[in-house]
């Protein structure tokens, strides 16, 4: 078992100031697989306070510096990359190989678009004769998901090390075992004391404290929407700047020119990957109505190939659910979707044959829905696909739009000027056409209470910068 329970303040592995010991649990087998300490409003104080401290130094860094250290974490990560990947596979129940190729490579990825966007970054422009420079906001707190807890630690710790911040990282006490890794990595590349801080915790006891510590200026968030709202109350008192990438209900338009095969597929395995736990799954497919019962077909094949395992397994492609509490949420809602009406094509509530211990679900497909059921309109966050039927490309877009969340969309067919126009019209972050997502260089962030700001690329760097015009220096 891990035992974890240290925090990483100023450089150095420290005590928490008040014992409060958290098993972290293995989904895949209910037992514990170690031990973290949930931190307090004093840990957050003082680190805060180093990364303040830190500050003053690491903002006037050169350019060279910086790129040197990323340069560092990038060699560092590559060493520590097979422990990453089993730690993910440990903490969140992932497969292996999505754990390794997936998660662990999104972080290293993004470390590597950080070093090269930061290379060319314009921090200084000329405006009708003033000097425009953008400038590290300060010290900046993490707050990551257990999700994709790679992916996401990396594309905020790296932008924010780029541009001269300093940090507080609380990854979810939920999965943060590839979090602590990653301090290791930081304090073995070499990056100054106080640069970058770890404490663990829960949302009451240190979310809250880092939301509203006057030395902290910026938080980035990734999480519920409505954890992503109490954030932004907590921080609103200090005026400091928040993002959010919160919550969302992807929709994927399966337009009536498309290879219904191919599309039904594609979109059924986008919402069993990571067994259903990404917030820009395309959790709702929307098909013409004659094609209804053909993609439900499809999609129940498709459900039917899904290798249900143990996460340790090369053969497996979809593990358990992260956590009991996600389980009982999951089940909760494929219950009401069979309440309120929905077709269930496959699947359904409770366990898979075989897999009594684990917190494992069964890839669900449920037809027939209509965009007011509640599998339609809440994040299941699970492996729960939902088909709705549409007339037209208008209502089809009307349905797309109508949610209180706006992340990511998908189009599926053939005529590429009708996508465009339908792109156009959907309210969401980004729109993937036929498959094709965006590089680690587009921006990622969504409209609507899918959250504000944009991570990823140069694009994220913007949030983590503060723009100052300097006027009269070039007379």
């Amino acid at each position: 078992m891990r035992n974890y329970q240290q925090f990483y303040i100023n450089g150095q592995w420290v005590e928490p100031a008040s014992e409060n010991i958290f098993d972290v649990i293995n989904p895949a087998t209910e037992a514990v697989c170690a031990q973290i300490s949930l931190g307090s409003e004093a840990d957050v104080d003082k680190a805060a306070h180093a990364a303040s401290t830190a500050f003053k130094q690491y903002s006037q860094s050169p350019l060279q510096e910086r790129i040197e250290l990323l340069e560092a974490v990038i060699s560092t990560y590559k060493k520590r990359y097979n422990d990453i990947a089993d730690a993910i596979s440990e903490e969140m129940g992932a497969p292996i190989s999505l754990a390794s190729k997936a998660q662990t490579g999104a972080g290293l990825g993004h470390l590597k678009t950080a070093l090269s966007t930061l290379k060319t970054f314009p921090f200084e422009t000329s405006v009708s004769g003033s000097k425009i420079v953008k400038e590290p906001i300060g010290v900046c707190g993490l707050i990551t998901p257990w999700n994709w807890p790679m992916n996401q630690i990396t594309c905020k710790v790296a932008p924010a090390l780029a541009t001269g911040c300093t940090m507080i990282l609380k990854p979810s006490e939920i999965a943060p075992l590839s979090g602590y890794i990653f301090a290791q990595i930081m304090h073995e590349a070499g990056v100054p004391a106080g640069v970058f801080n770890l404490i663990n915790g829960d949302g009451e006891g240190v979310g809250t404290a880092l939301s509203g510590h006057p030395l902290i200026d910026m938080i980035s968030f990734t999480g519920s929407t409505r954890a992503g709202s109490l954030v932004a109350q907590n921080a609103a008192p200090t005026v400091k700047r928040v993002t959010q990438e919160l919550g969302g209900k992807s929709p994927n338009i399966i337009l009536d020119d498309a290879d219904l095969e191919k599309a039904v597929k594609r979109g059924a395995f986008g919402v069993f990957n990571n067994t259903g736990q990404s917030c820009n799954a395309p959790t709702r497919m929307l098909v013409p109505h004659d094609k209804m019962q053909e993609a439900a077909e499809i999609a129940a094949q498709t459900a039917a190939k899904v290798v249900i395992g143990k996460p340790q397994d090369e053969a497996t492609t979809m593990g358990p659910l992260v956590s009991k509490t996600q389980f009982d949420k999951v089940q909760e809602l494929i219950n009401k979707g069979v309440q309120e009406g929905a077709k269930l094509v496959c699947g359904g509530p409770g366990h898979p044959q075989g897999y009594s211990t684990g917190y494992y679900v069964k890839p669900t497909v449920f037809s027939h829905v209509n965009n007011q059921m509640t599998i339609a309109r809440e994040e299941v966050f699970g492996p729960v696909l939902a088909i709705i039927g549409y007339s037209n490309d208008d209502e089809a877009i009307d349905i797309a739009n109508d949610t209180p969340y706006g992340l990511a969309a998908y189009i599926q067919g053939n005529d590429k000027e009708r996508i465009a126009h339908i792109a156009s019209r959907i309210r969401a972050g980004s729109i993937n056409i036929n498959g094709n997502s965006g590089e680690l260089e587009t921006p990622f962030g969504g409209y609507k209470q899918s959250g504000n700001g944009r991570e990823w690329g140069a694009f994220g760097f913007e949030d983590y910068l503060e723009i100052k015009s300097i006027n009269g220096l070039e007379e």
